[in-house]
C-alpha cells in the first residue's frame, strides 16, 4: 500500500510539501525571526522576559566568546541544564559560533555523563551548578576544557540574588564541588562584547544538533540531526499548527525541557519561528508551580507528555484554571491514553491532539488534525513532506489495516547515529526509517500505534500490546497510573504484568482483574498486579517499563 491515502483528507490550507531548503542554515531563520519580533518576549522564567532582540544581541556575545576560548565550527559543546534563560542563548550562541550542540539530561549520572561527553567528544560545556558535582567526577576522563556554570537566578536581576540563596543554602540543591577554571554564564556574555564571530561555511548537511536516543537498545547513540532536518521539521511543525500559531500571538507554556527534542524543536524553534513566547517552567513535576505560571500567563497552547496532563487532571486546582485562551494542546513523547484524552477535553473544553516521532526525526513525523477531524487513539497523518508506511511479518509493504512496522521517510530524518555506520545501516535502508514501532494506516490516511516492537508481550503464541492493556487500566475510575510488562513464564513463555498507581486506597487485585477479564479476552488479562507509590519515569515523564522489566 504506497499511494499517500492522507492528502485527500489534509487539513484546510496545509501544503503537501515544504521546502527544506528554505533556509541553508538553521540560523538563517533565525537571524531572520530575531530581528522581525525584536520587540516581542522570546522566552519568560520565572516573571523575567528576555525580547527576541536581547536574544540576539546575548547570543552573539556568546559566540563571539566561544571563538575567542579557542573553540572551532564543528567543536562540539555539550548543554546541560533544565529549563532557564540560558539554554537558549548558549543554543543559539553555540550555533552562531558554528558548534555541534550536545544536548544532555542533567539529571544524568556521571556514567551516563561519560559515556555521552566520550562519545561526543564535547571540548566545553554550559552546565547547571546544579549539576557541578557530577560532572567533577568524571571530566578527567573526557576532552572538556571550557566550562562554563550557569545558576538558575542569575539572569533575574536582584530577585535571582535571593532565588540564588534560596537554591543553594536553604533547599541545599547545590553539591559541593571543586572544578579548576571555570566562568560564570553571565561574565561569559559581558567578556563577549569584546570579540566578533568568526566567518566559517556551513550548509544544509552539516550537523548541527547530537541528540542522544535514551538508550532503549543498548547504548545510548548520537543522532546527527542536520541544519536541513531541523529546517524542514520546524516548517512542517509551523505548516501544521498554522490555524493555532497566529504570527506574533503565541503564549506557550513550556514545562517539557528544552534539552528533549519534543520541546525542542515544537516550542524552541516551531513557536519561536512565528514570533510566540515561551513560558519555561523549571521542573515540570512541580505542579502546584506549574498551575500558578498557568494562571498568570493564560496559554493559548501547551505541549506535554501523557503522564503529564494526567498529573495536571488529578490536581484539585487545574479544574478551576482559566482555559478560555487555550487553542491546542499537543501531547507527543509517548502514547496518549483515551482515558486521559477524553477527560482532558471535558475539564478544559480544549481537544488533546497527539503527535508521533522520534529524537532520529527531529522529531515529528506525524500528528492529529487541530480540528474537529482530530481523531482520538491515532497518531493523526503525516506532516508535509513525509511519507509513511507498514511493514509487514514477511518484510513486505503492508496492506490497509495490517499490522507491522512503522517506516518513514522525508527531510527530517537523521543524517545517522554519529561514529555509528553499522547501527546506522540498521535503521536507515534507501531512505526510510524504521521506527521500532507496531501500528497500521485506516482507509483514510490515519496511522495508529499499537505498541513498541520490543514491548510486545508473546503469551502463548498471541502479541499483547502493552498500550491496549494499559488503555483498558487506565479507565478504571480507581486508578491513577499504569504501566504494562511481560515477564516470563514456564507454561505460555509470557504473562502480563501491570504496575498500578492508585487513586483510590480501596482498589484491590482481585477487583481489577475481574474488571479486566470483562474488557479484555483472558490471555491479555494481567496475571500478576503489583500497587506501587510511584512508577519510573524519565525526566521528561515517559514511564520506564525497562525499569520495571528489570
Amino acid at each position: 500500500m504506497t499511494e499517500k491515502l492522507w492528502l485527500k483528507n489534509y487539513p484546510k490550507g496545509v501544503p503537501a510539501n515544504i521546502d527544506p531548503e528554505a533556509y541553508p542554515r538553521l540560523t538563517d531563520m533565525l537571524d531572520e525571526c530575531l530581528k522581525r519580533y525584536r520587540d516581542l518576549p522570546a522566552f519568560i522564567f520565572m516573571g523575567k522576559a528576555l525580547t527576541f532582540g536581547e536574544l540576539d544581541r546575548l547570543s552573539t556575545n556568546f559566540a563571539a566568546y566561544l571563538h575567542s576560548r579557542g573553540l572551532e565550527p564543528g567543536d562540539r559543546i555539550a548543554l546541560m541544564m533544565p529549563n532557564m534563560l540560558q539554554y537558549p542563548i548558549a543554543l543559539f550562541g553555540a550555533l552562531r559560533a558554528g558548534l555541534i550542540v550536545v544536548n544532555t539530561n542533567p539529571l544524568y549520572t556521571p556514567r551516563e555523563m561519560r559515556h555521552q561527553f566520550v562519545d561526543s567528544g564535547a571540548k566545553a560545556i554550559v552546565i547547571a551548578e546544579n549539576f557541578a558535582a557530577n560532572l567533577e567526577q568524571i571530566i578527567g576522563e573526557t576532552q572538556i576544557k571550557t566550562v562554563i556554570l550557569a545558576s538558575i537566578g542569575e539572569m533575574l536581576g536582584l530577585k535571582g540574588v535571593l532565588v540564588n540563596f534560596v537554591v543553594r543554602h536553604v533547599k541545599k540543591m547545590v553539591p559541593k564541588y571543586n572544578l579548576a577554571n571555570t566562568v560564570c554564564f553571565t561574565d561569559c556574555l559581558r567578556q563577549g562584547q569584546k570579540f566578533t564571530i568568526k566567518p566559517f561555511e556551513s550548509g544544509p548537511d552539516d550537523t548541527i544538533i547530537l541528540q542522544y536516543t535514551g538508550g532503549t537498545t543498548g547504548v545510548s547513540k548520537g543522532a546527527m540531526l542536520t541544519n536541513r532536518n531541523l529546517v524542514a521539521n520546524m516548517q512542517q511543525i509551523r505548516a501544521w499548527l498554522t490555524p493555532v500559531l497566529p504570527e506574533g500571538k503565541v503564549v506557550a507554556l513550556c514545562p517539557l525541557p528544552l534539552y528533549h527534542i519534543f520541546a525542542f524543536t515544537v516550542n524552541c524553534l516551531a513557536f519561536m519561528s512565528v514570533g510566540g513566547r515561551n513560558v519555561l517552567i523549571v521542573n515540570a513535576r512541580d505542579i502546584p508551580a506549574l498551575i500558578k505560571e498557568w494562571r498568570t500567563h493564560k496559554p493559548n497552547i501547551f505541549t506535554g507528555v501523557n503522564t503529564l496532563f494526567n498529573a495536571l487532571l488529578n490536581h484539585p486546582d487545574f479544574a478551576s484554571l482559566d482555559f478560555s485562551n487555550l487553542r491546542a494542546a499537543v501531547g507527543g513523547g509517548m502514547a496518549v491514553q483515551r482515558a486521559v484524552a477524553e477527560r482532558w477535553q471535558k475539564t478544559t473544553g480544549c481537544q488533546l491532539t497527539e503527535g508521533y516521532g522520534l529524537t532520529e526525526s527531529s522529531p515529528v513525523l506525524s500528528v492529529n488534525p487541530v480540528d474537529e477531524n482530530n481523531r482520538l487513539g491515532t497518531i493523526g497523518m503525516p506532516v508535509p513532506s513525509t511519507d509513511m508506511r507498514i511493514l509487514n511479518s514477511q518484510g513486505q509493504i503492508g496492506e490497509l489495516r495490517e499490522t507491522g512496522e512503522i517506516q518513514a521517510k522525508g527531510p527530517q530524518i537523521m543524517k545517522g547515529y554519529w561514529q555509528r555506520p553499522e547501527a546506522t545501516a540498521e535503521v536507515i535502508q534507501d531512505g526510510w526509517l524504521s521506527t521500532g514501532d507496531i501500528g497500521y494506516m485506516t482507509e483514510d490516511g490515519y496511522f495508529l500505534i499499537v505498541d513498541r516492537k520490543k514491548d510486545m508481550i508473546l503469551v502463548s503464541g498471541f502479541n499483547v500490546y502493552p498500550n491496549e492493556v494499559e488503555d483498558v487500566i487506565a479507565t478504571h475510575p480507581k486508578v491513577m497510573e499504569v504501566a504494562v510488562v511481560g515477564v516470563s513464564d514456564e507454561k505460555s513463555g509470557e504473562v502480563v504484568k501491570a504496575f498500578i498507581v492508585k487513586k483510590d486506597q480501596s482498589l484491590t487485585a482481585e477487583e481489577m482483574t475481574t474488571y479486566c477479564r470483562t474488557q479484555m479476552t483472558g490471555y491479555k488479562v494481567p496475571r500478576y498486579i503489583e500497587f506501587r507509590q510511584e512508577l519510573p519515569k524519565t525526566n521528561v515523564g515517559k514511564i520506564l517499563r525497562r525499569a520495571l522489566r528489570d
